[in-house]
């Protein structure tokens, strides 16, 4: 995650541009999505924007070693502009730490730079003392305290984003609703980064932790973001062929025997089905994987169930860049098929197959173990589906149309009647 500041990261994105990298490229050397990276584009039109020239960079917190000097100081009578020229800090910040962490009576505002510590304009001495390890006590604990946010402060306002949540709406929709029902309310808004932090940082305790299984993930914490090139460099295989460059046939679904697959995961990450489905016919074939998706796993049972079909229905294999298929290589020599692999993050790019696991879940809840089902069973299921009307055919089923095409191969079968 990137700390700097956003003007010095946007500063560095088109020091970047400037140096020839694309715009993705410098989005995420800078840390940043490539979202935000071509919108930042966008916006300037492809010119650099102009920046202010950078001011002086914040001093970090004074050390134990920096109060024992005012300590020092202050027991003596030194004023404050001398302790702070010999720390080389600005004298507000020596003012205000002996205000926030001192332990004497007297305030500090009623005193002149130009001052002694330990004498008012009128000359009446006030009593102020400052003990370096009380001071840097008292530091440590603020620093430790959590302090309320917007939501903890106004009940009204965290009871409304209560019942949003229970009602399912997003972080995000509550936002855009309570600006446009309380356009002259201020105090009744808030950003949807506020809400996650009220859901997801412990101690907050501003929003009731249960309303986190409302949200569309449910997760109880929340995943670190990272950009698309970094997601994707964890799972690239070599020899692999990426989508752009599958013929165009396999695109307008007008030859059949090009597939897509994936795997539907089971309760708590731990079993798993393999999903094959015909582009241009919709017939289904589950894959069973009752004990693993290793990469040997996944090829073994898809070379198996490949293999029960004839050449003609075997062109090519559409997939996701996950681990289990990196041995691909192994599957495409003993099927005689060719493998493409969709952009990280891209299921649209797999449309036919995402529907099909969408109407699997019927069958296979989420939650469910899949490993206690059967490849039987999954036979069963797989005939459910390639058995069902589809809108799609003109109500004809999947079983059916690929019986015209295997009777008779030369007509196009993928076409409504």
């Amino acid at each position: 995650m990137n700390h700097l500041p956003l003007k010095s990261v946007m500063r560095r994105f088109w020091d970047l541009i400037g140096e020839g990298a694309s715009v993705v490229a410098a989005g995420a050397e800078c840390g940043v999505s490539e979202n935000q990276a071509r919108r930042w584009a966008a916006e300037s039109g492809g010119l650099r924007p102009e920046f202010p020239a950078p001011g002086p960079r914040r001093r970090p917190r004074l050390s134990f070693a920096e109060r024992e000097e005012i300590s020092a100081g202050v027991a003596v009578g030194e004023s404050i502009n001398s302790i702070a020229r010999r720390l080389d800090r600005a004298a507000s910040t020596v003012m205000r730490e002996i205000a926030s962490n001192g332990g004497g009576q007297g305030s500090i505002g009623r005193y002149r730079r130009r001052y002694r510590i330990g004498a008012d304009k009128r000359g009446n001495e006030a009593v102020m003392k400052y003990r370096a390890s009380l001071a840097q006590q008292r530091s440590e604990r603020r620093a430790r305290r959590v302090r309320g946010g917007k939501l903890a402060a106004n009940p009204d306002l965290r009871e409304m984003v209560q019942q949003r949540l229970t009602l399912k709406h997003s972080p995000e929709q509550i936002t855009g609703w309570l600006c446009a029902q309380f356009p002259d309310r201020p105090e009744m808004r808030v950003s949807h980064e506020t809400i996650y932090k009220a859901l997801y940082v412990q101690g907050r305790g501003e929003l009731r932790r249960e309303l986190a299984k409302a949200l569309r993930t449910g997760r109880a914490v929340r995943r670190p973001r990272r950009s698309s090139e970094t997601r994707s460099s964890r799972t690239k295989f070599a020899g692999m062929v990426l989508i752009s460059d599958r013929p165009a046939e396999v695109a307008d679904r007008a030859v059949a025997g090009h597939w897509e697959g994936d795997l539907i995961i089971g309760k708590d990450q731990a079993s798993q089905i393999g999903t094959l489905v015909e582009r241009s016919t919709g017939f289904v074939m589950l894959l069973h994987l009752p004990h693993d998706r290793s990469a040997a796993t996944v090829a073994q049972a898809m070379i198996e169930k490949m293999g029960q079909l004839p050449a003609q229905l075997r062109r090519s294999l559409t997939w996701d860049q996950g681990s289990e298929m990196a041995q691909h290589a192994k599957i495409s020599l003993a099927t005689d098929l060719d493998i493409y692999f969709c952009d990280p993050h891209s299921p649209w790019q797999r449309g036919s197959n995402e529907n099909i696991n969408g109407l699997l879940r019927q069958y296979f809840p989420k939650g469910q173990d899949l490993s206690i089902f059967p490849a039987d069973y999954l036979d069963w299921v797989a005939n459910q589906l390639n058995t069902r009307p589809r809108k799609r055919y003109g109500y004809r089923t999947p079983a059916h149309i690929l019986d015209q095409l295997l009777s008779n191969p030369d007509n196009p079968v993928a076409s409504t009647p």
